[in-house]
């Protein structure tokens, strides 16, 4: 490492440290994140005290960042953090005090040990809703779970079903919030990296790869994804062969999106795909699709498709009327925002939404992760397990393990 990459390095943690810092102590909401290969890290404060909860008219809302839990809400609105404060920096370049605003110059002091405060403030304000605990799901009860989806499946009773689990990991005395979110960051660069906190309400932090909606000058977005292996050998991308399984999976997820098009009667449409990524150490199959709004007379395109596709059957399952149905009576605890969305909205004309998976919830003394198989009728109980370990490692290897 030269001087000028250890000088950047150093400026990273000690501006994530701080806006971690200015975040917690200030009694509102925040946001920290990068969007999938950029190297922009993004920060937004709302300095009010109460949670702020909005419709999903997305083209009107102001500058802020939007959370949505999983499960549908009666009234359509969402948490939003709004813009009372924005920051941004690139992480390819040094960052100096002077770079930084006033309102986060003003909290600088080298003789404070600001991770060992952020560890401090992450315990005392991480939220646990005693009235729906959120219990790691074991694996008896997981497989049993699978087995009635495989079941209903085969009674012609649903298409896929998406059962998800949760697993419990302790945090670690002295665990560095702010060096383990930059871990995550060069980690994952295809993946939104982000960390949120909302009072009273939940502290995440996450590596999603999957877009919901995107939506930039006079063009929407989204992408199917589905099928997920371990990334193994030098070249894994090349290297990789897919199930009849996990294709007719990813099949389902992409007809779903066309679906959602022809009810809105829109026709004029680029899908491009089924190809391979990587996520991680994981690879999936994904197929992108883009529309030009302006050219389709679609201008609300975005909220209109974001409501049509969350959930996705990719977390859900098909129908999705009937998959949502099963996971209510049959999932043993509350997703919360697991599988739900988040993401910046009008801020620089773009908006990006993405669903809310990879992701961990910060309790007092311990942290939660969630993971989730897409289940057909061809499924292997013991092989959709052996994913959501997986998945579940994602974000659990870096809390477990913190960076000496």
């Amino acid at each position: 490492m030269n001087l000028t990459e250890t000088i950047t390095s150093i400026a990273q943690e000690e501006a994530v440290n701080l806006l971690l810092l200015n975040g917690l102590n200030s009694g509102g909401s925040f946001a920290l994140w990068r969007k999938p290969k950029t190297q922009t890290l993004e920060f937004i404060l709302d300095d009010s005290y109460s949670a702020l909860r909005l419709g999903l008219n997305l083209e009107e809302l102001p500058q802020g960042f939007v959370v949505h839990p999983f499960a549908d809400q009666e009234d359509k609105k969402a948490f939003f953090i709004r813009a009372s404060q924005y920051f941004k920096f690139n992480l390819a370049e040094p960052l100096y005090s002077e770079d930084l605003p006033i309102w986060i110059q003003s909290s600088l002091n080298s003789d404070q040990n600001n991770s060992q405060k952020i560890e401090s403030l992450l315990r005392q304000k991480s939220v646990l809703d005693k009235s729906n605990p959120v219990h790691g799901t074991e694996k008896e009860a997981f497989l049993q779970l699978v087995n009635l989806g495989i079941d209903a499946i085969s009674r012609g009773e649903l298409e896929k079903i998406v059962p998800a689990r949760t697993k419990k990991v302790a945090l670690p005395e002295g665990f560095d919030l702010a060096r383990t979110f930059l871990t995550l960051l060069h980690s994952y660069p295809n993946s939104f990296v982000n960390f949120f906190h909302i009072p009273q309400v939940g502290t995440w932090m996450g590596a999603t790869p999957e877009v919901l909606i995107e939506t930039k000058g006079d063009f929407f977005y989204t992408m199917a994804l589905a099928g997920t292996q371990p990334a193994k050998g030098e070249n894994p991308m090349k290297s990789a062969a897919w199930t009849q399984k996990e294709i007719e999976e990813q099949a389902l997820v992409s007809r779903y999106i066309v679906d959602c098009f022809k009810k809105i009667r829109l026709r004029e449409y680029e899908e491009h795909g089924p190809k391979t990524v990587m996520a991680g150490n994981l690879l999936h199959l994904r197929s992108d699709f883009k529309v030009n709004m302006k050219a389709t007379g679609f201008p609300q395109l975005g909220s209109v498709m974001l409501d049509l596709l969350h959930p996705t059957s990719a977390v859900c399952g098909m129908p999705r009327k009937e998959a949502h149905e099963f996971l209510q009576e049959h999932e043993s605890f509350d997703r919360s925002f697991f599988a739900g969305f988040l993401g910046p909205v009008n801020i620089e004309s773009e908006t990006s939404i993405y669903v809310n998976l990879r992701t961990a919830n910060f309790q007092e003394n311990e942290v939660i992760l969630f993971a989730g198989a897409g289940v057909t009728e061809d499924s292997d109980p013991e092989k959709e397990w052996e994913e959501t370990e997986m998945k579940c490692e994602i974000i659990g290897k870096f809390i477990k393990n913190p960076i000496a």
